[in-house]
């Protein structure tokens, strides 16, 4: 967690957060796991209460799911059944084990400083050819919310020149708007990238 703000608020609010309702991706979801093989191996980074990687174990995939929140990691093993591995994105050091890390809604809390080094984490982390899923609260300038949590806020040419000049290849930007935990409109920023 980058913040002390941030981290508190998913340690206060961690059964809330993990339980509420929420509408699962599943287009993107559908859309990321259709191009890697059956039963291919994915990180999920920062799997908040779950829900992400029990649809994608449900589709036959071998998923490693963490979170930077140690009270998230607990509600996630309740819904999966699995330990979740309570990890901070810049302790990421793994080396070519992955085909796909999804990273849904977390990165998002990186601060701007710590990004370029977490995506040379993960771009380590996958295999050649591997696939990245991040989405992003956008933005021109870092801050927090009505909550209390950090956000990055990128802006697609920002995101586009971090993801240049870390060597990630056929990267695409996509934008839509939507909402969060907050209840407020938010414009969403969705990368797609390969190692």
């Amino acid at each position: 967690m980058p913040s002390d703000s941030t981290a508190a608020f998913y340690r206060d609010n961690a059964t809330a957060y993990a339980n509420r309702a929420r509408n699962l991706p599943k287009h993107q979801l559908d859309a990321f796991l259709a191009r890697l093989a059956p039963g291919a191996a994915i990180l999920e980074l920062g799997c908040g209460g779950g829900q992400d990687s029990a649809y994608m174990l449900s589709q036959g995939f071998d998923v490693t799911p963490t979170d930077g929140s140690a009270e998230l990691a607990r509600q996630a093993e309740a819904r999966l059944g699995k330990p979740v591995q309570v990890m901070l994105f810049q302790d990421l050091d793994a080396e070519s084990i992955y085909d796909g890390v999804w990273a849904h809604a977390s990165l998002l809390h990186v601060p701007r400083p710590e990004l370029p080094d977490v995506f040379a984490r993960i771009h380590r982390a996958l295999r050649p050819g591997g696939l990245l899923h991040a989405s992003f609260k956008a933005g021109e300038t870092e801050g927090h919310d009505g909550l209390g949590r950090y956000y990055n806020y990128p802006s697609p040419e920002w995101l586009s020149d971090l993801l240049t000049k870390g060597g990630w290849h056929d990267f695409a930007i996509a934008e839509h708007d939507g909402g969060g935990y907050d209840g407020k409109p938010t414009r969403w920023l969705t990368v797609s990238s390969e190692r």
